[in-house]
This record gives C-alpha cells, sequence and structure tokens, in this order.
C-alpha cells in the first residue's frame, strides 16, 4: 500500500485538511502585510519645498506655483511674487517639505524626509530587504529538507518580526538597512514552506480550486488591510508594529500541523510518518486498520528504503548530474527569473497612476480571489501546463497595452490605465501561481524545499533588474512594457518545454525525477487538456496521483 492510498484511507479531503486551509488563510493574510510592508512605509504623497510664504496657501495653489518649474517638488524658492508668476529660485537645497499626506497617513519617507536627493536610501533599504529574502530563502529551504518544514517556517517568521518590529526604531540609513534585511529573510520562506507541506496532504479538489482559492482571498484581505490599517493607524512605526505581532502567531502551527509524512519517509523515518498519518485519521475520524499501516510500512520498505540512505543525503546538485533532471532544473530556474520580476514590477505599482496608492493596493487586491479560483479552476480542468502558458501570453498582452497607455500621459485616461493594470495584475498572479504549483510538483520530494528555494531565489535576484527596466523609460516610454510583454512570451515558451503534471504519477526520488515526462511532446497536453477522465475524483498526493477507484499503484506509461 502506497502513500497514496493509506492517505486515502487517513482522510485527504476532511477535518485535517480543511484546518490545513484555515492556518494557510491566516498566513497568508500576516505574509501579505509583511512582505508589502516595504512599499506601505515608504509612499510618497505629493509634495513640494518648504516657503514662510506658503504656510496659509491651498495645496491647488501651492502645486500651480510649482508647476512651472522641471522639479517642482525639488525646487527651493527665494522668493514668491504675489502675481504667482516671477518667483525667484533659490541656489539652496530644499531641506524641509510641505506634504500632502494621503488619507493623513505619514510615511517613513515624510517623516525622515527622504524625497528628493534623499529618496535613494529608501530604495537601498528595500534592494536590502531582497538580499534577505535571497539568503533567507535558501537557508530556510535548506533547513525545511533538514529539520522539517514546520520548525523551518516557524524560525522563518520569527525573523520577519524580529525584522519590522526592529524597523520601528530606524532612524538613519544603517539601522534602516539592517532591520530590513533581517525582514527580508522571512520573506517567501515564510510561506511557501506551509505551501508545500499542504500540496503533500491534501486532495485534487482541494489543491486546485481550495487551496488556491484560500491563497488569493486571504492574500486578498491582507493586502486590503496593510493599506487600510496604515490609514486607520495614521504612522508608519504604529503599522509595522500591529502588522508584526501577528507574525509570532505562527508559532502555535507546531502544535496544530502534522510534519510532512513523505518527507519522514524519505528521511527514512517510515515509523514517523506513521504516527503522523494516525493523528491525521484521529483528527478526520477515520478508522484504519493496523494491518494498512503495516502494508505501508512494508511498501516503504520494499521500495524506499534501499534509496533513502541515498535520498537522506541527496544534495541539490544531484539534480545536475543526469541529462533530463539537469535540463528541468535549468527551465525552472528560467521561469522563475522570468514571472518573479514581472510580478514584482506590476504588483508594487501604485503609485504615479493619477489615484491614491491605498486605493490602487485595494483595487489591486480585489482581484486575487477571482484569480485563485480562476487558476484553481482551470488546472483542474485543463491543466497547469495550459494555464500557466496561456496566461503568461494574456499577461504579456496587458502590459503592454498599459504601458501604450501610459506612453500617451497617464493623466489622459486614468480609468482605462487603472483598468489595464488591474487586469495585468489578475494575469499576473494566475500566471505566478500556476507556474509555482507547477514548479513545486516537478521537483522530487527528496530535495523539494532546498529545489523550491532555489528556484525562488534566482527570481529575487532577477528582481533586482526591475528598477532598471523601469528607468528604460526615461529614454522610451513603452520600452519597459514591452519588455514585460517579451518576457510573459518568452516564460511561456519555456513552460511548453515541461513536461505536465496533472493526474501523473509525481517524483519522489531523484530517479523518478529523471524519468517523468519522458516521450513527452512539448504540445501533447492539447489533446488531453479538454479529455473526459474516466472517473468522477482523483486522488493525488504530493508526489504522486492515482484515481480513487482503481488506486493504480505503478509508474504512469507516457
Amino acid at each position: 500500500m502506497d502513500f497514496e492510498e493509506i492517505l486515502a484511507k487517513c482522510g485527504n479531503s476532511s477535518r485535517y485538511q480543511f484546518v490545513l486551509l484555515a492556518l494557510y488563510g491566516y498566513l497568508m493574510v500576516v505574509v501579505s502585510m509583511h512582505y508589502f510592508s516595504q512599499n506601505v512605509i515608504s509612499f510618497v504623497p505629493d509634495h513640494w519645498c518648504y516657503h514662510e510664504q506658503l504656510e496659509n496657501r491651498s495645496f491647488a495653489e501651492i502645486e500651480k506655483i510649482y508647476s512651472q518649474f522641471e522639479k517642482p517638488s525639488c525646487t527651493r524658492l527665494e522668493k514668491i511674487d504675489e502675481d504667482g508668476q516671477n518667483h525667484t529660485l533659490s541656489t539652496e537645497r530644499c531641506n524641509r517639505w510641505i506634504y500632502k499626506y494621503d488619507f493623513g497617513y505619514k510615511s517613513m519617507n515624510t517623516e525622515l524626509n527622504w524625497v528628493c536627493d534623499e529618496a535613494y536610501k529608501a530604495r537601498v533599504g528595500q534592494s536590502l530587504f531582497f538580499v534577505g529574502s535571497v539568503c533567507g530563502t535558501l537557508a530556510f529551504g535548506l533547513l525545511g529538507d533538514r529539520i522539517g518544514r514546520i520548525k523551518a517556517l516557524i524560525l522563518a517568521n520569527w525573523c520577519g518580526f524580529l525584522g519590522d518590529f526592529s524597523t520601528i526604531f530606524a532612524d538613519s540609513l544603517t539601522s534602516f538597512s539592517i532591520s530590513r534585511f533581517i525582514s527580508g529573510l522571512a520573506a517567501d520562506a515564510n510561506s511557501y514552506l506551509m505551501y508545500i507541506l499542504i500540496l503533500e496532504y491534501v486532495s485534487p479538489s482541494l489543491r486546485n480550486v481550495g487551496l488556491n482559492t484560500v491563497l488569493g482571498s486571504f492574500y486578498c484581505l491582507g493586502l486590503i488591510g496593510a493599506g487600510w490599517l496604515a490609514v486607520w493607524v495614521g504612522h508608519w512605526r504604529i503599522f509595522l508594529a500591529c502588522s508584526s505581532v501577528p507574525l509570532l502567531l505562527v508559532t502555535l502551527f507546531y502544535f496544530l500541523v502534522q510534519e510532512s509524512a513523505q518527507w519522514l519517509v524519505t528521511r527514512n523515518d517510515v515509523d514517523g510518518a506513521i504516527r503522523r498519518l494516525q493523528r491525521v485519521a484521529k483528527i478526520n475520524r477515520r478508522q484504519v486498520a493496523d494491518e494498512d499501516f503495516k502494508d505501508f510500512r512494508s511498501y516503504c520498505e520494499q521500495h524506499y528504503r534501499k534509496d533513502n540512505d541515498k535520498e537522506e543525503h541527496a544534495k541539490l546538485l544531484d539534480m545536475l548530474k543526469t541529462p533530463r533532471m539537469r535540463s528541468t532544473a535549468f527551465k525552472l530556474l528560467l521561469i522563475f527569473i522570468i514571472i518573479v520580476p514581472c510580478y514584482n514590477t506590476i504588483a508594487r505599482n501604485v503609485e504615479g497612476l493619477g489615484i491614491s496608492p491605498f486605493i490602487m493596493f485595494s483595487l489591486n487586491a480585489l482581484t486575487l480571489p477571482p484569480s485563485g479560483y480562476l487558476q484553481g479552476l482551470l488546472q483542474d480542468r485543463m491543466g497547469r501546463k495550459a494555464t500557466a502558458v496561456g496566461w503568461m501570453a494574456i499577461t504579456g498582452i496587458f502590459a503592454v497595452a498599459a504601458g501604450l497607455v501610459i506612453s500617451q500621459g497617464s493623466n489622459r485616461n486614468v480609468l482605462l490605465l487603472v483598468g489595464l493594470t488591474m487586469a495585468a495584475r489578475f494575469g499576473v498572479s494566475i500566471a505566478d501561481g500556476a507556474s509555482s504549483q507547477f514548479s513545486t510538483e516537478l521537483i522530487p520530494t527528496s530535495v523539494r524545499g532546498r529545489g523550491v528555494a532555489v528556484v525562488h531565489v534566482a527570481g529575487f535576484a532577477a528582481s533586482f533588474l526591475s528598477p532598471y527596466i523601469l528607468h528604460l523609460g526615461t529614454y522610451f516610454k513603452p520600452a519597459p512594457s514591452i519588455i514585460l510583454g517579451l518576457l510573459f512570451l518568452s516564460g511561456a515558451y519555456v513552460c511548453l518545454l515541461l513536461p505536465e503534471t496533472r493526474n501523473k504519477k509525481l517524483p519522489m526520488s531523484l530517479a523518478e525525477g529523471e524519468e517523468f515526462g519522458r516521450g513527452e511532446g512539448i504540445f501533447d497536453f492539447l489533446r488531453h487538456m479538454f479529455k473526459r477522465e474516466g472517473s468522477k475524483s482523483e486522488v493525488e498526493m504530493g508526489p504522486t496521483i492515482v484515481e480513487e477507484d482503481t488506486l493504480i499503484n505503478k509508474p504512469v506509461q507516457q
């Protein structure tokens, strides 16, 4: 009796799985607030250099006075004429500003006056956040495969709390950069480890539709909550205090979530895997005979024991020793190098669109629940490959269209620009989610934590190029959008080269990973995309997928 069969008897779509989804929903709320806190604390409202003659002027009058100059936010005036036309410029740099606060919210940039010539300081801190995410994703990915998914998840969220809470006391570039680096250590690792664990415990209906719907819905709540929590408290330091404390509650997951049974099998701990499965059965109120667990033990000893010593000490570089695994690894790296910078560029672009960043933040967030549900539905009906390929191409079209509108002037049609931006946000959410699940399923269980960590790190490293892509817009306005469109199309092509994972026996060991998808053509998925399944339900666990009514226990024939 293999893992899929024993988990089906213990329950793969019951009480315990719904508990996992509920905890994952909570995690998505706090993780989204943590990840986008960098944006929230550094919002820069409209601002102009302070002058004593402007103290009793309205914002409209101040804007009109400074609109005559090339850099209205950073121009200092020596004298302001009453006629409002002939003003005398000052040779000194501006060191005090008038801010037009959005909803009264005071950000870090406005309190520390990190604008104009000092604006680079916030970007340095944001860069260190991504540097931290690269280091943390690698470190916690390694820990996830060494000490377990849950322990590594808890440690990652502790780093997130420590970094965000210490940022409250930052008052210089050095202290701010250090605290953002520590905060960045948690980015991505504090969510994908739980994502891996859920994939290894739930059925197809929960994985394809339920999991992605939960991800989109609760991530949406976190984003909306982050923006309006900041407005409610009115100050960036109070916002960080309120948003960082919930990260500590993830510690309770240690008592609520069972460690990955599949991972324990690869660590040669079959007894530990059986104990976790027995607890799952107890929570789900299932009666599983001792003979079934004995059969599972025999299966593990027969099929994996002989390879477990090798798998227990498997290194990520072992994926590069065989030709097909090496090819798959490089393709996954390339996909994340493409999709993550595109996602960050689109998702974080909430300023300069002619609308309050808080409102734009909420509008972008509202695209997540329907995109998550649609992603799960499409993956269930069409497969992972078709979903990833199709929506990368569609999002590229939306991005180019938005760029063309921007090139004509963002103030000409704000509604059209906001609509296209939201459409691109909707599309990139589906493309990113589909490629993440697709990649996670292709990586063998024995190195899944480290493998997912490395591809995510590659994406974060490539995200450093995002500011430079946007900077090209100063020379040719449509350039960033054209580049994004080409990147999405390139990513769609790379996805075509990977094998489909829907209704397939997924790899648990490196040897199975080498054989996975052998002989499959790049367009074979189209023949089966709308093919009716022989049974109404399937059982799909982390490494394998089988039909529930037949419980096939053999490798899929290609």
